[in-house]
């Protein structure tokens, strides 16, 4: 059932295209909803001028000053000509406010998927995530969370089992399955030992990469945290092991020639997509009171939905046992 009192639901396109005629931009009533669940992403046109991306930031989820960090940190990355989609400065500002709503104004970025089965392709995104992670490394933030077993493991498997989420015959095999995978995640953070947090994209899959003849550009640092370096590496994996092990190579190579890898840290690998596996499914959880939710991931919550989850921690339970890919 929709769900009238959702505050996007007051998102309407007249009230999009006023939020940026507020910014001094003029709206030439061309508006395309683009792919994006937590916020809501538009493609305007301007008169007189190229068209804009538009994102609505999801309300209560970050605060002005997380979300100010976010902006500052693009900023700085694309003053050191990393290309990165930071947002505009319009009337002295990058977070702006109408009907209720925060939104940042950004340039259109044209582009495709990368092809990260290319050994080229792979060096060149390591290049740049080690210019990122370089820079990333000299500050902290203040206001953005870190990537831990806390804030990913344990707090989305409590949201999970205090929500009655799960079918009742099912429940037993998550509890068993999620407690054995965190236990096996906290021992491999203990292997790796304390490795330096940092200043991350924090979301580094092929969605959030635009591929041009120049190379790649890296949008949407929405999810952007203190964590692992290794945290923008691994999702760049697939396949089986040979083949993830070849490409975790081709990656650093390109990113040792502008940051130093802490080889430790890929005892983290598996426990890092395990974490994400759980939070994933509390996320779809936390937002199900958002109409987009139920019409675009139908199959959430479903018999076969939870007895697949069991099924792929038990596979991640056995990975974590195995020895770490190599530097």
């Amino acid at each position: 059932m929709m769900n009238s009192s959702h505050p996007y639901t007051a998102l309407t396109p007249d009230c999009a295209l006023d939020a940026l005629d507020s910014t001094g931009l003029k709206a030439d009533g061309r508006l395309l909803a683009l792919n994006s669940y937590e916020n809501r992403v538009y493609q305007m046109g301007v008169e007189d001028t190229a068209p804009v991306v538009v994102k609505f930031y999801r309300p209560e989820r970050w605060s002005d000053a997380a979300i100010l960090e976010e902006h500052a940190f693009t900023a700085e990355l694309a003053a050191r000509e990393i290309p990165v989609v930071a947002p505009l400065e319009l009337n002295g500002a990058t977070l702006h406010a109408h009907a209720g709503f925060r939104f940042a104004v950004y340039p259109k970025q044209g582009g495709r998927m990368p092809e990260f089965e290319r050994p080229d392709t792979l060096r060149w995104m390591g290049r740049f995530l080690g210019r990122i992670h370089a820079v990333g490394a000299q500050a902290d933030f203040a206001h953005r969370p870190t990537l831990d077993i806390e804030t990913f493991g344990t707090a989305s498997r409590d949201f999970l089992r205090s929500g009655n989420w799960l079918p009742p015959d099912l429940v037993a095999a998550w509890d068993s399955v999620v407690e054995y995978a965190l236990a096996n995640v906290a021992h491999c953070f203990e292997r790796a030992g304390k490795v330096r947090p940092i200043r991350l994209h924090g979301d580094c899959h092929a969605g959030n990469v635009l591929w041009t003849d120049d190379g790649p550009h890296f949008v949407d640092f929405d999810d952007s945290r203190m964590g692992p370096a290794v945290q923008d590496l691994w999702m760049l994996l697939s396949g089986e092991r040979d083949e993830q092990q070849a490409q975790m190579t081709e990656i650093l190579t390109g990113y040792e020639d502008f940051a130093e890898f802490d080889p430790r840290e890929l005892y983290l690998v598996e426990a890092l997509r395990t974490l994400r596996l759980i939070h994933y499914a509390a996320w779809l959880a936390r937002r199900w009171g958002d109409p987009a939710f139920p019409a675009a991931f139908p199959w959430f919550n479903t018999q076969q939905y939870w007895q697949a989850r069991i099924l792929e921690l038990r596979e991640q339970i056995a990975l974590m046992d195995e020895p770490p890919l190599a530097a």
